[in-house]
């Protein structure tokens, strides 16, 4: 479903990969005691009561397994539909260990709520993995817990799990054990991590990329890649992220589509929220000599690569300059001064068109060099 059919309906809430594992382990621990129920029930960190079916379940000796298929309801969700598959190992060494199988990965860098070297299953997961040993097998036994998502390693690629440095597979995630569909804020969640992870690299000028322009363009330039923040639409929140760590230097770096908006004050810069890209670069242009049926060509442009033709033939390229200069001074303004912000506009093959002051001094400072 597609977020247009989605609009003006009820959306479904689904299950946490978090949930659906609890889910499984349940099942897995149900099927050594010789029960394969077709839906089990769970308990989510704030201990509400959580149905997840149950797609298989068996059993051999003190081993179980179970596997349940992640359903995360109307969420535009990569792990929707893929089968979360536990192994539970009775043993007699007391307490619950927990291993990642195939597809589920590994913390390789500081700054995550799971230490290096542990598998990527974060906290509120732990806790209902947590509540299901104890309701089955008590703090006098104990278990091993292997999670397993066949897919995982193939899914980690539409995540930021690679940047964020976890190897091999995705995260076991959720807060809550419920998805709510469309949810912003958990976009927003899911974008947050990186800026520890960056932070505890030692790195202290955070280079933050809206999209994959910005950080091919950041590489070209010698950037290293772990500085680099993914914000998508959210540059405003990501910088406060920044800030609330102690980042006092920012390069904002991505497409011209991007970055204009922030010129025009735009900080979260999804198309129905903010568009005035033609705005912004017909006055900039007009400001600088244009004529009036040059400007109102640059407003009929449905793109900002449409618009840089008419800039270019008509000798306006100083426009992107001055542009980046007001995103820095917006962009310092809306986090009142606490970080210096430079911005570099970057096309889409990922050379420079422009580079602001602040900009310049930062990558000078750090050895940052345009190549």
């Amino acid at each position: 479903m597609t977020p247009e059919e989605m609009i003006g309906r009820t959306l479904r809430e689904g299950h946490t990969t978090g949930a659906t594992a609890a889910g499984a382990m349940k099942a897995a621990i149900l099927a050594i005691r010789g029960e394969f129920p077709k839906q089990v029930s769970v308990l989510s960190p704030q201990r509400k009561e959580i149905v997840i079916p149950v797609e298989s379940a068996s059993a051999e000796g003190t081993v179980g397994t179970a596997t349940c298929i992640k359903d995360a309801g109307d969420d535009l969700d990569c792990t929707n539909g893929t089968p979360i598959v536990v192994t539970v190992e009775l043993t007699d060494t007391k307490g619950m260990e927990l291993k990642a199988g195939k597809g589920v990965g590994i913390v390789t860098r500081p700054g995550l709520q799971v230490k290096i070297g542990k598998p990527a299953i974060n906290p509120g997961p732990q806790i209902m993995l947590r509540y299901v040993f104890e309701e089955l097998i008590g703090k006098d036994k104990g278990c091993i817990v292997t999670i397993s998502i066949p897919e995982g390693e193939e899914l980690a690629k539409q995540t930021l799990n690679p940047a964020i440095g976890i190897k091999g597979g995705i995260s076991v995630l959720g807060t809550t054990g419920i998805v709510k569909p469309m949810s912003e804020d958990a976009y927003k969640r899911s974008l947050a991590p990186q800026v520890p992870v960056v932070w505890a690299d030692g790195y202290r000028t955070a280079v933050l990329c809206p999209g994959r322009i910005g950080e091919n363009a950041a590489k070209i330039m010698g950037i290293p890649e772990g500085a680099i923040i993914e914000t998508s639409n959210f540059i405003g929140f990501m910088m406060e992220q920044c800030i609330a760590r102690g980042f006092e230097k920012m390069i904002l770096v991505g497409h011209m589509g991007k970055l204009v908006k922030v010129a025009s004050g735009s900080f979260h810069t999804y198309n129905r929220n903010s568009d005035g890209r033609m705005e912004t670069m017909a006055a900039y242009a007009a400001a600088n000599g244009a004529s009036k049926e040059v400007v109102r060509e640059i407003l009929d442009c449905n793109t900002t690569d449409g618009a840089a033709i008419i800039i270019h033939r008509e000798h306006l390229d100083m426009i992107y300059s001055q542009m980046a200069e007001r995103a820095q001074v917006r962009s310092e303004r809306y986090i009142f001064g606490k970080s210096r912000v430079g911005v570099i506009f970057a096309g889409m093959d990922g050379t420079i068109q422009a580079v602001s002051s602040h900009a310049k001094d930062i990558l000078e400072e750090e050895g940052w060099n345009i190549h």
